[in-house]
């Protein structure tokens, strides 16, 4: 009997983003269809919340608040429920004017009489302006009307994402979603038995969407990519669904949590729901699992595969040596059968730079492949993602963002590489002015000296309207031990020169690191204080380290003086590892003082206080010059 053709579905599961796709069955459609596969996608992350925030699902929402105790209805839950009507009314005028369909919508939303306003709104009392009683005022001004609107809206929708949580899934946001039933589990059993309970709105919602998608496209190969733990749950969920429809439709799991997290799986029970599980890039295990399907190659040469032996039970992994797929030969992701449209555009942070991250359709693209450094400390320089380093011309590359604005009408591409290469960009650049492509994008960098002013000129010239980077510890010694390669000077003088070009700029920043101390602490926050007063940063983000068993710390811990904790038996996710750090710091505490600092210096807040008045718990005086930054900025001028 010959195979039934093949048809591949690939699915992304919430959750991930809602104002644009998150681009791995884009790359992965793109890349089959360029070979005659039959393939095409469905965004089930947007599908779901779009599902939810409708009227339609407000009232199921409503009949699982009657369900509950009166004594299990929080606060947020009883605003909703006494507001009810009002949230029915404005649930789709909202969520359209936020999809860019209903733009005069916003001199309602303005006068703060048309949306119901819940527990989320309050956080506008702290800035009302003495002068006009505006909250808003210092961010918008007297005009900015549709950006204030997509403000208020935004945290419209907050409110309700927090009646979901608490009245429905105590595990959900709109961009994770049961992510600790994933992240670094040593044990399937956690989602095993959240997989195992009678299934809840958000489930139901899941399943019949899954279904829908199913009938539509009739696929014999369903692949499903989960990049970060927070998708981990509803991909289960999504393959389970699967199975119970139709037991002979073959599943496969990958995509960046897979890659980093399940290199050691040997759970069965993973294999209930996916038929295959592959790691690191997909086209090359597709190609040969789509070529066993079809009866073209045996099962024993499937490439970077685990499979579950049918007589055993027991999981292997497969691995026939073939070489991957050049960079240069992907090919050009394609959006086709997306509903672009449909995406939400969310204003939830009030900092021009900030926003890029859920404001906006971007088109994701990758300038190379890998990072080109890949010595930081703290990374997973030893996986696949980080340490295979693969460029293409940028005439592939300007190909592939014109073939793209031609398919999706849009002009702005966000460059998701780890770090893209100065001279990788600079030769885009010159190729989007010689052949005058017109886009906006930005994307991640290393802080390299090679990014002098002329440099930052030509990439904003070319397009370039932000960019990121780690500057991570301010701390020219933990900069050092990180093997980063830069310094505060060279960050600065590089930031500087961006933002003197027009391109925002974005600092990942980074707390407790091995041996960090508290002095430490506090002089980095004066030292990314004064980057924000010179005008070098205009956002930010910290976070807290965690050593990872595929970084250099993790694979060397006594090189960096701590001591890692014994982990469990893996049969599952392994990825996060506990240490001791002998220097004994309360990095907890810390971490408070240094996101609240640096939200405020994110809004032009507090810029002029000594840094120490941001914590409370005594701490030293910085020991960095108040001008430190300025002197690093003059031996340029």
């Amino acid at each position: 009997m010959p195979a039934e053709p093949l048809r591949v579905l690939s699915v992304i599961p919430p959750m991930t983003q809602l104002n644009t796709p998150y681009p791995s069955t884009a790359y992965l459609t793109g890349f089959l269809r360029a070979r005659g596969v039959p393939a095409v996608q469905e965004d089930l992350a947007l599908a779901l919340i779009l599902k939810l925030l409708s009227r339609r699902g407000l009232l199921a929402v409503r009949d699982a608040i009657t369900a509950l105790p009166a004594a299990q209805r929080t606060p947020w839950v009883v605003a909703f429920s006494e507001n009810f009507e009002r949230y029915l009314e404005t649930i789709s005028p909202a969520v359209a004017f936020l999809q860019g369909r209903d733009a005069t919508l916003m001199h309602r939303i303005v006068g703060r009489a048309f949306l119901p306003e819940g527990p989320r709104f309050a956080a506008l009392d702290a800035y009302v302006d003495p002068d006009t009683g505006d909250p808003l005022a210092w961010a918008f001004g007297a005009l900015g009307t549709h950006d204030r609107a997509r403000h208020l809206a935004t945290l419209y929708l907050n409110d309700i994402a927090d009646v979901l949580r608490d009245a429905i899934d105590a595990r959900f946001e709109f961009v994770r979603y049961g992510e600790q039933l994933a992240q670094s589990q040593p044990t399937f059993e956690p989602l095993a038995q959240a997989l195992a309970a009678p299934p809840n709105l958000l489930d139901r919602s899941l399943q019949e969407l899954t279904l829908a998608a199913l009938q539509r496209h009739q696929p014999t190969l369903v692949l499903v990519s989960v990049p970060f733990p927070g998708a981990v749950y509803a991909a289960f969920r999504i393959a389970q669904a699967v199975k119970a429809f139709a037991p002979n439709i073959v599943t496969a799991l990958g995509g960046g949590f897979v890659n980093t997290e399940l290199r050691e799986l040997s759970e069965p029970r993973v294999f209930d729901h996916f038929d295959y599980v592959t790691l690191d890039a997909g086209e090359r295990p597709l190609l040969a699992l789509i070529e066993h399907l079809a009866g073209k190659r045996a099962r024993g040469r499937l490439v970077r595969t685990f499979v579950r032996e049918a007589q055993s039970s027991q999981v292997r992994y497969i691995n026939l040596v073939e070489p991957d797929i050049p960079f240069a030969d992907v090919g050009t992701p394609t959006w086709d059968g997306l509903p672009l449209q449909d995406y939400l555009s969310l204003l939830d942070m009030l900092n021009p730079m900030h926003r890029l991250w859920s404001d906006g359709r971007w088109n994701k693209l990758t300038v190379a492949q890998g990072c080109y450094w890949k010595k930081c400390s703290f990374c997973d320089v030893s996986l696949d993602y980080i340490s295979r380093y693969e460029t293409a011309s940028a005439e592939t590359l300007v190909d592939r963002i014109q073939a793209i604005v031609h398919e999706t009408g849009q002009t702005g591409f966000h460059f998701v590489d780890e770090a893209a290469p100065p001279k990788a960009l600079k030769a885009l650049a010159a190729e989007l002015l010689r052949r005058r492509t017109i886009v906006s994008w930005w994307g991640n960098i290393r802080f390299e000296k090679s990014f002098d002013a002329a440099l930052c000129r030509q990439l904003a010239d070319s397009g370039c309207i932000a960019i990121s980077g780690g500057l991570e510890v301010a701390s020219d010694r933990l900069l050092a031990l990180m093997k980063k390669g830069v310094t505060v000077d060279q960050v600065a003088r590089v930031t500087r020169a961006f933002s003197d070009a027009g391109v925002m700029v974005h600092a990942y920043l980074m707390y407790g690191f091995p041996t960090q101390t508290v002095q430490d602490t506090v002089d980095a926050l004066e030292y990314v204080r004064q980057l924000f007063e010179a005008g070098c940063i205009q956002s930010g983000f910290f976070h807290r380290f965690a050593c990872t068993v595929h970084s250099p710390v993790g694979r060397d811990p006594a090189a960096y003086g701590v001591t890692l904790q014994a982990l469990p038996r893996v049969s599952f996710a392994k990825n996060d590892v506990g240490f001791t750090d002998a220097s004994g710091v309360d990095h907890a505490a810390l971490g408070v003082a240094l996101k609240k600092a640096l939200y405020n210096y994110m809004h032009g807040i507090g810029l002029e206080q000594d840094v120490r008045s941001w914590f409370e718990m005594p701490v030293p005086r910085t020991r960095v010059a108040r001008n430190r930054i300025e002197r690093a900025l003059a031996q340029v001028a």
